[in-house]
């Protein structure tokens, strides 16, 4: 029965990182494969490769703290560990199947918490830990991203342009050059944006790992070297096979979009991510993508309207500049939706049509508060239900 319960335990951890997969390589890769930067097939095997190495040295912490810290003792038997990759999985499956923007990181802590408080050993230290970092990490890639909008976007925008030259990007015989048609600003270009797939593909391993595996390493059944292995894997494996239609659904949204506020969010989300997986928190890149998109359109509109930021000094703009601005901070607040996170839902935030000529931006055209707030909620929900699930099976639950 033990030899039974282990292949079963293996096979839903294969399941959960097996959709991990399937959801953060389009996420990741979205713009790389929209902009002609990297095949589906390259986007999958970078994915495979720059999530292994986020676990194997960030995501390790993260792993302790699912497996170990979040519950006193040594509570994770192998039923119940695979009662806990279940409510995960399925949880992923519910969001994928409809569109439900939910995180998988605070649908595993939700799970764990629940069983916690069903068990008498939840660590409320960590939990109150944990989830005040999911209130500061949106605040700050909100803030970050208002920043970028309202002074740095233009001139980012203005940089990232990477539009396919006819021919290869590089040729190698009898040396590595530069193709016929390439100039260096489309082969800097390029760069960035494979780049910066890669670095969201290393955070997601990071982030994501433990959630595939925490509770087999949190109870012995395989040791933390196997875990990661064993997860990343899995994301491996979505990645080359399920999140090839992912994948051409968000590059085929994105070629006639700009890039930049797509990298502009990979990179602030991304980065906050990589952070809190190094001090050992579960987080969602989901949710500070989300606030990340926000940010940058309202601090687009307050360019837009010539307003300012709070504490910074006050600039004038006219109404050609405004007109510019807030067409371009509308497209780019949708494709960076569409492209770093994957869930059309959330296109709301910023889907006002462009301005006509002359026309005055308001912020709440470029940004949507309710329907921010709803799609917050809606990130919230499928974490809060695992909770309640988790309580309800393993409190009154006898097999457990």
């Amino acid at each position: 029965m033990s030899s039974l319960l282990f292949v079963l335990g293996i096979i839903v951890a294969v399941f959960v990182g097996f959709n991990i997969g399937g959801s953060n390589t389009g996420v990741a890769f979205g713009p790389a494969v929209g902009s002609g930067a990297v095949s589906k097939l390259a986007a999958g095997g970078l994915m495979a490769v720059f999530a292994l190495i986020g676990g194997w040295t960030v995501g390790r912490r993260v792993v302790d703290t699912l497996g170990s810290d979040l519950v006193t003792g040594d509570p994770f038997t192998l039923s119940v560990s695979i009662a806990m990759l279940f409510f995960i999985g399925f949880a992923l499956f519910v969001s994928n199947v409809f569109g439900v923007p939910a995180s998988t990181s605070m649908t595993a802590v939700g799970a764990i918490a629940g069983f916690g408080l069903a068990s008498n050993r939840l660590n409320t230290g960590v939990v109150l830990e944990i989830v005040s970092w999911w209130f500061v990490a949106p605040i700050v890639g909100f803030w970050v991203s208002a920043v970028v909008g309202r002074y740095a976007y233009d001139e980012i925008a203005g940089r990232i342009a990477v539009r396919q030259s006819d021919g290869p990007l590089l040729e190698f015989t009898p040396r590595p050059q530069l193709g016929p048609n390439t100039t260096m600003r489309e082969l800097g270009g390029t760069a960035l944006v494979v780049g910066i797939a890669c670095y969201m593909a290393f955070s997601a391993g990071a982030s994501n790992v433990a959630n595939a595996v925490a509770p087999l390493v949190g109870n012995g059944s395989v040791t933390m070297n196997q875990g990661i292995l064993l997860a990343a894997g899995a994301i491996g494996l979505g990645a080359l096979t399920i999140a090839r239609r992912t994948l051409d659904t968000v590059g085929n949204d994105l070629t006639d979009l700009p890039l930049a506020a797509a990298l502009v969010v990979a990179t602030v989300s991304a980065s906050l991510v990589t952070v809190l997986s190094i001090l050992g928190i579960p987080a969602s890149f989901v949710v500070i993508a989300t606030m990340s998109i926000v940010g940058l359109g309202w601090g687009r509109a307050t360019r837009a309207e010539g307003s300012t930021l709070p504490g910074t000094p006050t600039e004038s703009v006219g109404a050609p500049a405004a007109t510019a601005s807030s067409e371009a901070s509308t497209q780019s607040a949708a494709s960076t939706q569409s492209a770093s996170t994957g869930f059309g839902t959330a296109d709301e935030v910023a889907e006002e049509p462009p301005l006509a000529p002359n026309e005055t931006a308001a912020t709440a055209e470029l940004y949507r508060p309710a329907t921010t707030a709803r799609i917050v909620l809606l990130q919230n929900l499928v974490p809060a239900l695992a909770t309640v699930a988790a309580y309800t099976v393993f409190r009154f639950a006898p097999f457990f």
